[in-house]
This record gives structure tokens, C-alpha cells and sequence, in this order.
């Protein structure tokens, strides 16, 4: 007489079966009503639908006649991610140290983490409208909102990398009476400087893109071209922008997939 083989199911999400259905039925009750409670009014959806036909059609072909314009929107935008990236690491690495709960007081770790969440809080369009109010119009108001994006992503993932050390070294180090600053150079350091590089090109090819975003709201780069070009209905040269911008970020994704595999 053959025997049953033991099978293995993987176990539901809720183990109780009441209180599981009672989620998913919330869950779709949810859906429904803010699917019906919704305000959509389909006469304006339907005029969208006959803009936007017009909008496509005056942008084919696209017009590549204002190389001057687009290049100079460009090198703008280029000038504002470098430079973004470049404040936005340096102000990031402090910030880490004081938001990693393995070698700081609770205090400092709060202030750390606090200050990561203030600047993970707000899309970049939100923090570059503050700053064009408080600095004017300009590639410099786009700066220094992307250095605030670029602390809220760098500085959270590198306090991570930083909980995650091997403490052993650390713990050495202090044995041997090594001062503070010794300890980080020798044994944290190390550890943390594939990431932080991983971090930085990443956070450079993030910031390309955002120049684009932040600068239609009057930050600066080739989003203001971009915005302007639509504000004078030039749509053929708003879709050779388009174009221009899917091929920088193709090619950045390009050349940072290929460091990154290098310094792996």
C-alpha cells in the first residue's frame, strides 16, 4: 500500500480566514468607492483627448532647427546635476554618520534621521517652487533643490550601508585607543566606499532627469526650454527636446551601468 507524499503549501498572508476575507473585501469596498466617488467629467475628458490629437500632430516631425537653443538647455541642465550632485554627497556623508543608530548617540541619531526625512518629504517641483520664490528664477535655484533631493536619497542609503558594518573592526580599532576620526578613516571608511560611489553615480543620473522636471517651474536646465517651447505651441521643437532628453538619459544609464559593474 503506497503512502501519501507530504506536500508543502505556502501558507496565505493572514493565517486567520475571517479576518483575510475581511481584508480583501475592504480592500475592493475601498476601490469601488473611490472609483464612484471619484470627480471625472467626461466632457473635459474628451476635449483632452481632441488637444492632445492636436498637440501630437503639429510635433511630428520634430523640429531640430534650434540645436543652439536645445544644446545650450542641455549644458545648463549637465551644469546643474554636477554641481548638485557634488554638494548634495559631500553634505550627505555627515548626515549618514549622524543617522546610523551603530556609532552614535540616540540624540544625534534622532537629529540625523530627522533631517533625512525633512528632505525625503516633498517632490523636487514642490522644493524648486520654494526656492525660485526665495532665489529667483535660474539654474541656481535648480541647484540647490536637487542638492535636497540628493541628501533625502544618499544620505538614507548610506546610513543603512553604515548599520550594516562589520563592527568588528571598529571595535578593534577602539581597543588599540584609536581616536574618533581614526576609527572612521580605517574601519568604517572602507567598508562604506563601494556604496558611496554606487551612490553618487546613481544620484548623478537621477539628477540629470530632475534638472528637466524642476527647470519647468523655473529652475533652470533644459526643462525651462522645454516649458517654454510649449508656452509658444512649438511643439515640434517640445518633442525633438523629448527626444533629446530619452536619448542623454538612455546613454547616462549606459555609461553608469558600466562603472557601476567595474567598481563591483
Amino acid at each position: 500500500m503506497s503512502t501519501p507524499r507530504d506536500t508543502w503549501s505556502k501558507p496565505p498572508f493572514i493565517a486567520n480566514p475571517v479576518l483575510r476575507w475581511t481584508v480583501y473585501l475592504g480592500v475592493i469596498a475601498y476601490f469601488g468607492w473611490v472609483g464612484l466617488t471619484m470627480p471625472i467629467d467626461w466632457n473635459r475628458v474628451a476635449a483632452g483627448i481632441e488637444r492632445a490629437g492636436r498637440i501630437f500632430g503639429g510635433a511630428f516631425p520634430p523640429s531640430f532647427e534650434r540645436s543652439g537653443l536645445l544644446i545650450d538647455g542641455f549644458l545648463e541642465s549637465l551644469k546643474i546635476a554636477i554641481l548638485a550632485t557634488a554638494g548634495g554627497v559631500v553634505l550627505s556623508i555627515p548626515i549618514a554618520f549622524m543617522a546610523a543608530r551603530n556609532i552614535v548617540p540616540l540624540p544625534v541619531f534622532y537629529l540625523g534621521r530627522a533631517i533625512i526625512i525633512v528632505a525625503r518629504s516633498f517632490h523636487p517641483v514642490i522644493v524648486a517652487i520654494v526656492f525660485v520664490k526665495a532665489v529667483g528664477f535660474g539654474p541656481f535655484a535648480g541647484v540647490l533643490t536637487l542638492i535636497i533631493y540628493s541628501i533625502g536619497f544618499v544620505a538614507k542609503m548610506l546610513a543603512e550601508r553604515i548599520e550594516e558594518i562589520d563592527f568588528g573592526q571598529v571595535e578593534a580599532l577602539r581597543a588599540a585607543g584609536a581616536p574618533y576620526l581614526s576609527t572612521l578613516f580605517y574601519a568604517i571608511f572602507p567598508q562604506i566606499m563601494p556604496r558611496q560611489i554606487g551612490l553618487t553615480i546613481y544620484q548623478l543620473d537621477s539628477n540629470l532627469r530632475a534638472s528637466a522636471v524642476v527647470g519647468i517651474v523655473g529652475a533652470g536646465g533644459i526643462g525651462a526650454t522645454l516649458a517654454n517651447a510649449f508656452g509658444r505651441y512649438d511643439y515640434d521643437f517640445a518633442l525633438a527636446i523629448t527626444i533629446v532628453i530619452v536619448a542623454v538619459i538612455l546613454l547616462s544609464e549606459a555609461v553608469s551601468g558600466i562603472i557601476r559593474k567595474r567598481i563591483q
